[in-house]
């Protein structure tokens, strides 16, 4: 090589004696040795390697010489080494002989630098033994690596079914009818609501009743995530894309969603500069990762969600009207809190029962009173603030029963000014007194409300209105007859629908 050129003639020959030394030490001590020509033949082994010929299918050292090392030795990475020119260290070989640690060098001439063959060595041939400390905390990493895979498949699953949207009112159960029309769509959906209505619930809902429910359910929240990371955020990053980029690159979340489904939460924050990469993966189904300039193939479904009025920013040039027409395929419109108060009491429960498994203590019990009165509110929050209420109030109390005075006070704290009270015949359980009348009585109000509510949606076409409440026709006729009878029994008027 260059470097011997300027060595004394007495530091020459100790280098040229220490390359022989080494050569034989190697050969001496390891398990076995042989070394290739430039073109891959074998042009000698060690009487350590020939150990291995009756289990390689070869019962002498003569039948091996001159032969290709690809014909001798199963699996071998030689040749790698030999076009490439750059060496394997540590490598396990698994071949009819048996599993083997291994190490191969490529050879240069001393004088031009040319590649002239290569060397390899078998370190170990029992690594299981000789290598169990290394092995066994090799396995450890990787039983910790299969760990976090599964905990973060598990979070890219669906944690809500339409079952977990509560609710009974004529609004809640046609949000539910048309998820389910769009679960058995591939187009985008489009969730339109107030903040805290349950638009991400939703949208795990869509994705657990689709056919894409085996697959990731990805979320991003484009409010939360920094204008200027965004688009790595979508897209991935190309290998050392830029000064600090991974080597390795970066998937993006559509690229996560693969075969799955990507919720774009709060989709009215996107920035305008990335709406129209945006729109152009959502129709070509490619994508362009961040300093690549190659086209990688998606398949995802998109769900698109907004309290924001998408209409209005597209008005007033904030949002692209191309790529608002893209997503408003299938718009379902979450409603408000105030208008399905008649799920109030079924959501108090159900959240009741959250916030004592998450503090670890029996859930809070509110009575009908403490009910009425958080089933008269506005809840500019909607579910989201219901939540925060009765969590507030059950810590300010002392015992698990949480009285109205506890909720009254958190309401005036949250900037309520004026609390409404319970409003006679707003809710079958309204107030106490309500709650003394004949269980018939309250069971038809109930009925009532829910086939009015149901014949107005329908514009009073009894069949549809049947199909909204999930009943007969036959079955609606009978309960507008029951609900008549009970009426006309507890000296009311009698019951009149169109």
């Amino acid at each position: 090589m260059q470097e011997t050129d300027s060595l004394p003639r007495d530091g020459q020959s100790i280098l040229e004696l220490a390359a022989r030394s080494m050569f034989h030490l190697f050969s001496s001590i390891s398990q076995g040795m042989f070394l290739v020509d430039r073109t891959g033949r074998i042009v000698w082994l060690n009487e350590g390697y020939k150990r291995f010929l009756p289990a390689l299918g070869f019962s002498s050292a003569q039948q091996v010489v001159g032969h290709m090392v690809e014909d001798v030795v199963p699996n071998t990475q030689m040749r790698r080494v030999l076009e490439t020119g750059q060496p394997i260290l540590i490598d396990l070989l698994t071949n009819r002989a048996g599993t083997f640690v291994v190490s191969r060098i490529p050879l240069r001439d001393d004088q031009s630098g040319e590649l002239i063959g290569a060397i390899g060595i078998v370190l170990f041939d029992d690594p299981e033994t000789t290598l169990q400390p290394l092995i066994s905390k090799f396995a450890l990493l990787q039983r910790d690596l299969d760990d976090a895979r599964r905990e973060l498949a598990s979070r890219r699953r669906t944690k809500y079914t339409l079952a977990s949207f509560v609710g009974t009112s004529a609004p809640a159960v046609e949000v539910k009818r048309q998820a389910r029309r769009a679960a058995q769509s591939s187009s985008p959906v489009l969730l339109l609501g107030e903040t805290g209505t349950g638009k991400e619930l939703l949208a795990h809902a869509i994705h657990a009743a689709s056919a894409r429910a085996g697959g990731p359910l990805v979320s991003v929240n484009i409010a939360a995530v920094p204008d200027t990371l965004l688009e790595a955020e979508f897209f991935g990053v190309a290998p050392g894309a830029y000064t600090g980029a991974d080597r390795k690159g970066r998937d993006g979340k559509f690229k996560l969603a693969h075969s799955g489904t990507l919720f774009l939460d709060e989709i009215g924050d996107m920035p305008l500069r990335l709406q129209p990469k945006l729109l152009r993966a959502l129709q070509e189904g490619e994508i362009e990762p961040l300093g690549s300039n190659k086209l990688v193939a998606f398949d995802a479904r998109v769900i698109a969600a907004t309290s924001r009025d998408l209409a209005a920013l597209v008005r007033e040039g904030r949002f692209r009207e191309d790529l608002y027409y893209r997503l408003n395929v299938l718009p379902i419109r979450v409603p408000p809190l105030r208008e399905r108060r008649s799920d109030i009491p079924a959501l108090v429960e159900l959240l009741a029962e959250d916030v004592g498994l998450r503090s670890g203590m029996p859930p809070p019990e509110l009575g009908t009173d403490a009910v009425a009165l958080l089933s008269a509110q506005s809840w500019r929050g909607n579910i989201r603030e219901l939540r925060n209420v009765i969590e507030q109030a059950a810590m300010r109390s002392d015992s698990q029963h949480v009285e109205v005075q506890h909720l009254a006070a958190v309401l005036r704290e949250s900037g309520v000014r004026h609390i409404a009270p319970p409003a006679v015949g707003s809710q079958p359980d309204a107030s106490p007194a309500q709650a003394l009348r004949p269980l018939a009585e309250q069971v038809a109000q109930v009925e009532r409300r829910a086939i009015e509510a149901a014949l107005r949606a329908t514009g009073g076409n009894k069949l549809a209105a049947a199909k909204l409440l999930g009943i007969s026709r036959a079955k609606l006729y009978e309960r507008l007859e029951t609900v008549s009878e009970i009426r006309a029994l507890s000296g009311k008027k009698t019951l009149k629908i169109a």
